[in-house]
């Protein structure tokens, strides 16, 4: 099993900036992508960002360019910078991990087996 916390969410003002952080625990010896996916009320889950044990990253469209994913392998933590928010950019967002991931499946939310409860970002004004 593999558990992950995330923490970092909050109230923010638009053009705000927020970092949020994703504890991975347990058994992630075959974790090899980890991602990040936010929803927002009525809509589909959807990709944020991705980085691999590798390092590579990728970005939803909508976030390229004002968020950034990283990871400390030390900690067993990736996180998520966000700035320049918007209020679309308002939902709960949810860190994922992949166990064996090959690289055409990175962006696809079933290649996610383990994910956290979530965390709420609320962008207003």
């Amino acid at each position: 099993q593999v558990q992950l916390v995330e923490s970092g969410g909050g109230l923010v003002q638009p053009g705000g900036s927020l970092r949020l952080s994703c504890a991975a625990s347990g058994s992630i010896f075959r974790v090899n992508a980890m991602g990040w996916y936010r929803q927002a009320p009525g809509k589909q889950r959807e990709l944020v960002a991705t980085i691999t044990s590798g390092g590579s990253t990728n970005y939803a469209d909508s976030v390229k360019g004002r968020f950034t994913i990283s990871r400390d392998n030390a900690e067993n933590t990736v996180y998520l910078q966000m700035n320049s928010l918007k209020p679309e950019d308002q939902a709960i967002y949810y860190c994922a991990a992949g166990l064996l991931v090959v690289e055409r499946a990175l962006s696809r939310s079933n290649s996610y087996l383990y994910w956290g409860q979530g965390t709420q970002v609320t962008v207003s004004s």
